[in-house]
């Protein structure tokens, strides 16, 4: 069994769970494929034996399983990094909420074990693909949670008409607009006021950013239709991040948003549900009064 591990070197309790790891596998049948920073960074502590472990120089890797040691950015960076081979990414939470990586500390240990028994699920997360009018390519054209139209340098707004399937919905003044996945909808878009969707609805999310207009509202449809935005600015150029990856275009850019043609496969422990994430990580549904 090959697995492949990714980390955020900026965390300083990534060596101690990269030391865990070492140790839970030393004497298993499994060979751990570092990625090239992380590989770098753990043989600079000198903590940590290295014997059979590969490193990852490039995308050009196979392996059975990817660890995610991080928060969800270093989540998406690992989906990125992933892409297309269809490896399933379990994460491991060294960061705050955690909606993607949500395995704890002390559930390591309790989650590699279920790992090696096959003891857990998969679940299948929709991506967005982006295209631009004039041909202007994104290093990785994907975003897991979601894609964002953002002011660039100017304090005034954006005007964004967005079109679905060739009609025409609305034209938003607003600070940006966002295309979330029901995976981001707990991400940007939540902190928004768009709506908390299930990871297995087959739906996206157009969420205004700081709208001008108090009677618009976050609109949900269905994830086979196809954004089409274009943008208008008293600047000459917009910002667009997808997934927080963000590039620089130019008002006569617009943009083409569907649903990728392949989906990032992600772990779960047989006893993690959404909702038990909502009301673990969000307090969802509490009543203090009690």
């Amino acid at each position: 069994m090959k697995i492949a591990v990714f980390g955020n070197i900026y965390r300083s309790v990534l060596l101690t769970h990269v030391q865990l790891l070492f140790e839970y596998f030393k004497d298993k049948d499994v060979a751990l494929l570092l990625d090239k920073e992380l590989y770098q960074y753990v043989s600079e502590q000198g903590k940590c034996c290295m014997d059979n472990v590969e490193i990852i120089i490039s995308d050009c890797f196979e392996a059975d399983l990817a660890l995610s040691i991080g928060g969800d950015g270093t989540f998406l960076n690992t989906a990125a990094r992933i892409g297309r081979k269809q490896i399933p990414i379990l994460g491991i939470n060294t960061g705050r909420l955690g909606f993607l990586a949500d395995v704890s500390t002390d559930e390591i240990v309790p989650a590699l074990d279920a790992i090696l028994a096959k003891k857990y699920s998969i679940q299948e997360r929709t991506l967005l693909h982006v295209e631009t009018s004039d041909g202007t390519c994104f290093e990785y054209p994907y975003a897991l949670n979601e894609v964002s139209v953002l002011k660039q340098d100017s304090s005034s707004m954006l005007s964004i008409t967005a079109s679905v399937n060739g009609e025409m919905v609305h034209t938003y003044h607003a600070d940006g607009l966002l295309v979330a996945t029901p995976t981001g909808s707990t991400a940007y878009s939540m902190s928004v006021g768009g709506p908390l969707v299930v990871p297995e609805a087959e739906n996206f999310i157009l969420s205004p950013i700081a709208s001008h207009s108090l009677n618009v509202r976050p609109l949900i449809v269905p994830d086979t239709w196809v954004f089409e935005l274009e943008v208008h600015s008293r600047s000459q150029c917009y910002l667009v991040a997808l997934d927080g990856r963000s590039k620089v275009l130019e008002l006569e850019t617009k943009l083409k948003i569907r649903k990728a043609n392949f989906t990032v496969k992600v772990v779960k422990q047989l006893n993690h549900t959404f909702f038990d994430t909502l009301k673990n990580k969000l307090m969802w549904g509490v009543d203090k009064r009690n």
